[in-house]
């Protein structure tokens, strides 16, 4: 799937937690958009979801997303500092086409 083919589905639980997240680190609905477009990272997530990641300062910007068709559904979006916990090495990464 071409990034430009992608709808973005915003849940309410999602566009409240990027709401959160731009008074507290300045995270835009954009950069999220972005994010979901074009993920540096994609790993498995609990319950058949995915997590687009990338690096955000010195931590990561984490948008967990189930995928149908055209749309990715964003279920939640937040940024951590567990760089370690969170980011896979290329060898063990899955990922979307994207």
């Amino acid at each position: 799937m071409e990034a430009w083919d992608v709808k973005i589905v915003w849940t309410k639980h999602a566009a409240e937690r990027q709401k959160e997240w731009e008074r507290k680190l300045g995270i835009s609905r954009q950069e999220v958009e972005d994010l979901l477009s074009k993920p540096e990272q994609v790993v498995p997530g609990d319950l058949g979801a995915f997590v687009a990641q990338g690096r955000r300062g010195n931590g990561l910007l984490r948008v967990p997303f189930v995928e149908a068709k055209n749309e990715r559904k964003i279920l939640t979006v937040y940024w951590t500092s567990k760089v370690e916990k969170y980011w896979k090495e290329a060898e063990s990464a899955n990922s979307l086409r994207s």
